[in-house]
């Protein structure tokens, strides 16, 4: 199981650990994709590029950006996932990477538990 907090924003956020960094991610209800991740783990998730996708944001603005298949660790396994990069600093998970997860997001309590189903 995975555990996390709901900040005063109302945000879901988890901590992972990579390439012996922490890096906090949040989850994205609406967000259908696997991953958004920092420029700065490019290196650390074997990257492999696969093209270009075409993506819809909140605001209803659309943007063209490159898709990469990476091995993301996650939860003590590796994943194979789809992924853009961004100039940021923490990770965005969206609900595809989570298909085998029961997601509880508890507002009043502050808490995330990602639970893995088999």
């Amino acid at each position: 199981m995975i555990v996390g907090t709901v900040s005063a924003d109302g945000v879901p956020t988890i901590t992972l650990v990579i390439a012996g960094r922490e890096w906090p991610a949040v989850i994205d209800t609406g967000f259908n994709g696997d991953l958004e991740l920092p420029e700065d783990l490019r290196e650390a998730v074997s990257t492999r590029h696969v093209g270009r996708v075409t993506s819809a944001l909140a605001g209803g603005q659309r943007i063209e950006e490159d898709v990469y298949i990476v091995e993301f660790p996650f939860d003590g396994h590796t994943f194979h996932a789809e992924a853009t990069f961004v100039p940021d600093a923490s990770i965005l998970i969206g609900t595809h990477l989570l298909q085998q997860y029961h997601l509880q997001i508890d507002f009043v309590e502050r808490s995330v538990q990602l639970t893995r189903k088999s």
